[in-house]
């Protein structure tokens, strides 16, 4: 086989390649996997947001109850000086009755405030414990997926390996400057290096090329090199 009849096959295999790697890139198992991950991405911020929230809230809780424990243990301690029998002013006695009254409202005020909070924190774990649930079904989807999709990348990786072999093989048996005008061309007229000459009609663009151009080509060597007018690729006749 000619050089340039060789050419077409590497172009072959190059086209092969080049449709083989769009295949792999645009997957519709790559895409599903893609939107999977975006669902369980957005679950996974939304659990990070609960947990804060829960946090915050625990916090709170715990801020409140060692409020209460402060208040409770001073109204403990009046409720003792009151009743200890020490104190014989009534004056001093109602003001210490006020002082612990006062104190008996603000606790019942801080527990009522950290019950409040008690109950958004269990509303919160109820939340916390659907969006577990929602990430883990969504993780198991994209493992699934992510499955698929490495048994699809395989299979086109297969093809790629065979192609690219193939094209080795092709591109062994013929001159290395050929060979490199030939990416040079094909780098320039996006993917097509070499391209079959059918009538006056460049199959690389599949536009017309003048006639007195295609008369040039069929009468020329056949080792001269010729160049498409459109596309720029190697033309064989």
């Amino acid at each position: 086989m000619s050089g340039p009849e060789t050419l077409l096959e590497i172009q072959e295999r190059d086209t092969a390649i080049d449709r083989l790697r769009h295949r792999h890139e645009t997957l519709e198992s790559r895409v599903a996997c893609q939107k999977a991950a975006a669902v369980a991405d957005d679950l996974a911020q939304r659990r990070a947001a609960v947990a804060a929230r829960r946090d915050e809230i625990v916090q709170v809780v715990q801020r409140l109850d060692d409020e209460a424990t402060l208040v409770k243990d001073h109204a403990a301690g009046v409720e003792s000086k009151l009743y200890s029998g020490e104190i014989t002013s009534p004056r001093e006695l109602q003001a210490l009755q006020a002082d612990l009254d006062q104190l008996r409202r603000q606790q019942r005020g801080i527990e009522d405030r950290e019950l409040e909070a008690m109950e958004l924190r269990e509303a919160v774990d109820t939340e916390r414990d659907a969006v577990d649930k929602q990430l883990a079904e969504a993780q198991a989807e994209l493992d699934r997926l992510s499955r698929i999709l490495a048994d699809d990348e395989s299979a086109i990786d297969a093809e790629l390996e065979g192609e690219r072999s193939a094209r080795d093989r092709l591109a062994s048996g013929i001159d290395a400057s050929l060979l490199e005008l030939y990416e040079r061309c094909r780098a320039r007229a996006r993917g097509i290096g070499a391209a079959r000459l059918v009538g006056s009609t460049c199959q690389g663009c599949r536009l017309t090329i003048p006639a007195t151009e295609v008369d040039r080509i069929k009468k020329s060597p056949a080792d001269a090199i010729a160049h498409c007018d459109n596309c720029g690729a190697i033309l064989v006749a």
